[in-house]
């Protein structure tokens, strides 16, 4: 058996579980940060952060997840700044707020699914590039 075989299949297991991770990472801070959408977007940026020198795979996945938390952060800011001004300075809620509130948590819903089937598939060797961050993305990073 050719051990650069071997040590090639073991790299590309580890970076898949890295690649995955990003996306686990993601979820993880949600789940810790929930009311503060800054905490997500910190831990997607120190994770892409310590993964910069790593494969192009696992740079690229990084940068996917980094570049949907970003969005997801300022849908997430807005919202979150709105809804505080109506708990904290007698603003009312307004049929727009309504829609904005169900928008947001539409969007953080598909986040969340989309993110947990690409862990599942780069965790089985498959690629997940997402419709509008993947392009993005295939633009930032480069192969080294």
């Amino acid at each position: 058996m050719d051990t650069n075989s071997i040590s090639g299949r073991l790299q590309e297991e580890i970076d898949r579980e890295k690649a995955s991770n990003a996306y686990l990472m993601s979820l993880v801070a949600l789940m810790a940060g929930l009311p503060l959408p800054v905490l997500n977007l910190l831990a997607s940026v120190i994770f892409s952060l310590l993964n910069r020198k790593g494969s192009y795979f696992v740079r690229w996945h990084c940068t996917q997840v980094l570049i949907s938390q970003i969005s997801v952060f300022f849908l997430n800011s807005f919202g979150f700044t709105w809804t505080m001004r109506i708990i904290f300075f007698d603003l009312s809620p307004s049929n727009e707020w309504i829609a904005y509130v169900i928008l947001v948590l539409l969007v953080n819903l598909l986040e969340i699914i989309g993110t947990l089937v690409s862990a599942i598939r780069i965790r089985k060797g498959k690629e997940s590039s997402w419709w509008l961050f993947g392009p993005i993305t295939d633009q930032l990073v480069r192969k080294s």
